[in-house]
C-alpha cells in the first residue's frame, strides 16, 4: 500500500464522522448505550456497523417517505431558470444509486456476486416496493461487510480491489450520506419534511 493510500484513510474516516455527526444524533442517541447497561466492546467491526446503521435509517425513512406517485419526479421538471437540472437522476434513481453502490463497495468484503453491472441497478426495478427492497438489502450486506473488518485485516486490500477494506466500507456510509443530502433536497421540493427533521419541525 502506498503512503498516499494510507494518508487518505484518516481523512476518509474523519469525512465520514462529521457527516454523520450533522445529521444523526437522534439516530446515535438511540444507539448508545443506556445507564446501567453494560458497554459492549468497542470493535471496529461494531463501529462501522453503527455507522452503517445510523445512515440507512436516515436514507431509508427518507425513501419511503416519497409517495410512489413521486418516485419518477426530478428537479429537470421545475424549469427553473439557470439550474442546470437537467439529465440528473429521479429520485427512484437517487435511490437505486445508492443500493447499486453499496453492492460495488461492500461487496469485495464479503465475497457476494453482483449480478448487475450499471451503477443504478438493474434496469427491471421500476415500482417503489422493489426498488425498496434492492435498497435494503444493499444495508443488508454492509452490515455482513462490516461484520468481517479486524484491526488485523482493515488495511489489507479487498478482494479484487486496490483499495483497502476500511477505505471501502467507510467510503459506502460517506457516498450514501452524500445522496441522502440530494434525496432531502428532492422531498423539500414535493413539500415533505424529511423524517429526520420532522422532530425540529414541530
Amino acid at each position: 500500500m502506498t503512503p498516499n493510500r494510507i494518508s487518505l484513510l484518516p481523512a476518509a474516516v474523519l469525512l465520514t464522522v462529521i457527516a454523520l455527526g450533522q445529521g444523526t444524533q437522534g439516530a446515535a442517541a438511540a444507539s448508545a448505550p443506556q445507564p446501567g447497561q453494560p458497554q459492549l466492546p468497542a470493535t471496529i467491526a461494531a463501529t462501522l456497523d453503527r455507522e452503517i446503521s445510523a445512515t440507512e435509517k436516515l436514507i431509508v425513512e427518507a425513501a419511503e417517505a416519497m409517495p410512489e406517485d413521486k418516485f419518477n419526479f426530478s428537479p429537470e421538471g421545475l424549469n427553473i431558470p439557470g439550474s442546470e437540472y437537467k439529465g440528473v437522476r429521479t429520485f427512484a434513481l437517487q435511490i437505486r444509486h445508492v443500493a447499486a453502490s453499496n453492492y460495488f463497495l461492500w461487496s469485495p468484503l464479503t465475497g457476494d456476486k453482483i449480478l448487475f453491472k450499471d451503477g443504478n441497478g438493474p434496469e427491471n426495478l421500476k415500482t417503489k416496493a422493489d426498488i425498496m427492497k434492492f435498497l435494503k438489502d444493499s444495508f443488508a450486506l454492509g452490515h455482513r461487510a462490516a461484520a468481517t473488518l479486524t484491526t488485523q485485516n482493515m488495511l489489507q486490500p479487498a478482494a479484487g480491489s486496490k483499495s483497502s477494506r476500511l477505505h471501502l466500507a467507510t467510503f459506502g456510509v460517506a457516498h450514501a450520506f452524500d445522496h441522502y443530502g440530494q434525496m432531502v433536497e428532492y422531498l423539500r421540493m414535493n413539500g415533505i419534511v424529511p423524517p429526520a427533521s420532522r422532530a425540529q419541525a414541530d
